[in-house]
């Protein structure tokens, strides 16, 4: 990237809500800003990896060394713990060290795939000799204890503020994880998510049973019979969403010489976009 750019936009501040903030120090955090600054430091730590296991691809080869990267986080992966500890974890170190950066130790482990490691919110395990990636416990931990706050926070809000409120919450983690191992969890977290609404509505009519408390604010909708929904002037019936809504499927990666911008590959990501809507 052009470095003269890249210094304007560290000094162009950001806009939210009509506002200009100034950004004289550090990025917005969450902007797209930040991911790129990764991505321009960590460049190169997958030639220093390999450098450091074999001069030759067939000595690379054999080791099973290889580098999985999303901005600032990393895994890598190799066929002994012997040759990541001693060849692959001491290049890292001295990778970044020239760029003024040093290791995580709390997030840093070496682990058997066996045991599992988390990485991006999901977990990645084998399981009888059978890998499989799951929404990791610490995000599904995360994603309940977003919706207790929200579900806290509206005690005497409408049904239709609550509902508003947590759909695009629900669904935005459920799209995250629809392409790895989710189905059971999806479950999980609808059960979870129900019961605390239960809880919910039965606080605030205290001296109302339990049928009333059920046809004031769950309808039967398809082959649902305890949806909840409210209805609104405007949007008519709205109901919660459920993760279960969101189908899994499995991601098929992006051929390598694939380019957005080059008219020749427009056929090849309208196909992939059809099959995603589809």
């Amino acid at each position: 990237m052009d470095k003269v750019v890249l210094q304007r936009w560290l000094k162009a501040g950001f806009i939210d809500k009509g506002t200009l903030f100034a950004t004289e120090t550090g990025t917005p955090q969450g902007g797209i800003i930040s991911p790129v600054i990764a991505n321009m430091t960590l460049d190169g730590l997958e030639a220093a990896v390999d450098a450091s296991v074999g001069p030759t691809p067939r000595a690379r080869r054999k080791v099973k060394v290889n580098v999985n990267r999303y901005a600032d986080d990393f895994v890598v992966t190799g066929v002994s713990k012997e040759i990541l500890e001693q060849n692959v974890l001491p290049a890292i170190k001295q990778f970044l060290i020239v760029r003024g950066l040093e290791l995580s130790e709390e997030k840093t482990r070496v682990t058997h795939i066996a045991d599992g490691f988390d990485f991006l919110g999901q977990n990645v395990r084998k399981y009888g000799g059978k890998l499989l990636i799951k929404p990791a416990n610490k995000n599904v931990k995360a994603l309940l204890e977003k919706v207790r706050e929200i579900v806290k926070q509206n005690r005497s809000a409408t049904q239709t503020n609550l509902i508003l409120q947590l759909n695009p919450v629900i669904r935005g983690w459920a799209m995250y994880h629809r392409h790895v191992v989710s189905k059971s969890c999806f479950t999980s977290i609808d059960a979870h998510i129900w019961r605390l609404l239960w809880t919910w509505a039965m606080r605030r009519h205290p001296n109302k049973g339990a049928g009333w408390v059920r046809n004031r604010y769950f309808r039967v909708m398809g082959n649902r019979t305890w949806a909840f929904t409210a209805r609104t002037n405007d949007r008519g019936v709205i109901r919660l969403f459920r993760a279960t809504m969101i189908s899994i499927v499995r991601h098929v990666k992006i051929r390598g010489q694939a380019n957005p911008f080059d008219p020749a590959w427009s056929s090849y990501f309208a196909r992939r976009e059809a099959a995603i809507d589809d």
